[in-house]
């Protein structure tokens, strides 16, 4: 199956900020920009940092226990290989980053099982970056 790229737009409360940590710490390349927001190439999709002040100090944040964790919502991402997952974690703890819930596999021996870590950018989103070592598990139930 192919998949269509999706698009995602989000608040930044420090377009700079933003800027350095998806560009330099993410590793996503800058695409089309302006002083208001900036694309960026996430793993072949494009999200769209805007820089929205008042809607990150209204912001809500909450969170939903999984697999003995406390996963913060909202929150987004995308699954990656397990290669270029552990390639990422490695980068991420190199560079200092914070983690919500630092990388770990969960739902380990089920048919689930992934590894996954949370994090947040400079503006206070979450994100998931996830890995399974057998992709057609995505949706599996049993």
């Amino acid at each position: 199956m192919t998949l269509s790229p999706f698009h995602l737009a989000f608040p930044v409360d420090n377009l700079q900020a933003a800027r350095e940590f998806w560009g330099d710490v993410m590793g996503c390349p800058e695409g089309r920009s302006s002083d208001d927001w900036c694309d960026f190439d996430f793993y072949g999709h494009q999200i769209v940092a805007h820089q929205a002040p008042s809607i990150v100090a209204k912001a809500g944040h909450g969170t939903n226990p999984v697999d003995g964790h406390d996963v913060p919502v909202p929150h987004f991402g995308i699954v990656l290989d397990m290669d270029q997952w552990q390639e990422l974690a490695d980068r991420l703890i190199a560079k200092g980053v914070e983690f919500d819930i630092k990388p770990y596999i969960r739902f380990k021996g089920e048919p689930g099982e992934q590894a996954t870590m949370f994090f947040r950018d400079p503006s206070g989103n979450a994100i998931e970056m996830k890995a399974f070592a057998d992709r057609s598990k995505l949706f599996a139930t049993d």
